[in-house]
């Protein structure tokens, strides 16, 4: 247990992961003017990093494996199938594996073949973006394959977010770490794309309570302003494909920390309990999301409807209060011949001071029960 008493160090720096571009890719960005799809490649031998004066090919890589020992580790950015064809032949990578690696838009998933272990993880960056509109996108979702072997690590990542550049680094830093080979890996990219889902999770909970705070604040006259519906549905949209990337890793995490695997090292197997305990954590807050703002939801549209209740009430209580009028004056204006008050002096004022009259009273009646 002393060998690896710093893992967690080591996969979560003390400062708290930035949510803004910092953050960047785990490896590299591929250049579009490169003919390869590998960004890194590296052999690794006690725990330290073997210095080959250039770069190294996967092919050569495995060659330097298979007679010294050691593990190799090679990440690559959206690689095409025929990029990715002569490295699954030279590792043995299963063909459905294979396949998925390539086309990508997985759920996160964990399986089991002769030699390695398939697994997919969905990463998830919080985005910059106009708090006051409802148009940007709040989460922007990658995917990480990885493949696990006895003596080989490989990283496919799509999209261009979520780094394993800095990881990488981190883990070189750490040769005792290192040196449990590519299950030591596997458990660090695991743990760092959790530990991001933890940091979106705390951003998003503040989205929502700006929404929250908006929709129940007090408006004009004490009664709740409310807030513009588009944005409540923005937050359950991206909290929908939060929900999709975390909710299916759960139980791969679990059989990772709970069944033996001859490619993962006894002692690692203990640090994934952690990373299912995350991720169940992170699951919970999802699903509070998804139900507090179905709440939100509702109160917003009830809000809307009372305002516009009191709207109908206020244009009723007017109409009530011209009616009056309307219909002195419609009847004053019959052309009847004999309308005994058209011919009195005071006629005309005495119509109009009961016309007044009765239209102050309404309005004062109406604005007693609350309609104006």
């Amino acid at each position: 247990m002393s060998m690896i008493r710093d893992l967690r160090a080591v996969v979560r720096p003390s400062s708290r992961v930035s949510l803004r571009k910092e953050n960047g890719p785990y490896d590299a960005p591929r250049d579009p003017a490169t003919t390869t799809a590998v960004v890194d490649c590296a052999v690794y031998r006690d725990g330290r990093r073997l210095e080959t004066g250039g770069p190294l090919g996967p092919q050569e890589a495995m060659r330097l494996v298979r007679r010294d020992g050691g593990f190799a580790w090679i990440g690559l950015h959206e690689p095409t199938e025929a990029e990715f064809a002569g490295i699954a032949r030279e590792f043995g990578l299963h063909p459905l594996a294979v396949e998925d690696a390539v086309q990508a838009h997985q759920r996160p998933k964990l399986e089991r073949y002769d030699d390695s272990l398939f697994t997919v993880f969905k990463t998830i960056h919080y985005l910059d973006h106009d708090r006051s509109g409802s148009s940007s996108e709040v989460i922007e979702t990658g995917e990480v394959m990885c493949f696990t072997g006895r003596d080989f690590f490989i990283t496919v990542r799509h999209g261009g977010q979520g780094s394993l550049r800095a990881l990488r680094h981190r883990l070189q830093d750490d040769p005792e770490l290192l040196s449990k080979g590519p299950s030591a890996v596997l458990h660090a990219i695991a743990d760092h794309v959790v530990d991001g889902y933890l940091a979106v999770a705390d951003a998003v909970q503040d989205d929502i309570d700006e929404v929250e705070t908006e929709v129940f604040s007090p408006g004009r006259k004490g009664t709740p302003r409310g807030t513009d519906a588009g944005r409540i549905y923005q937050l359950k949209r991206e909290v929908l494909e939060f929900k999709r990337a975390v909710a299916p890793l759960l139980r791969p995490m679990q059989l990772l920390s709970e069944r033996p695997m001859r490619l993962i090292d006894p002692e690692i197997q203990k640090y994934f309990r952690d990373v299912a305990d995350h991720v169940a954590r992170v699951q919970e807050q999802v699903i509070g999301f998804d139900e507090l703002l179905n709440s939100i939801l509702q109160a917003n549209l009830a809000q809307a409807s009372v305002a516009q209740n009191e709207d109908m009430r206020k244009i009723t209580s007017w109409a009530a209060i011209i009616a009056v009028p309307t219909m002195v004056c419609g009847v004053y204006g019959m052309n009847f011949s004999y309308m005994p008050e058209t011919e009195w002096k005071y006629g005309y004022p005495l119509v109009l001071g009961i016309t007044v009259a009765i239209c102050l009273g309404i309005h004062r009646t109406l604005k007693r029960n609350g309609w104006l």
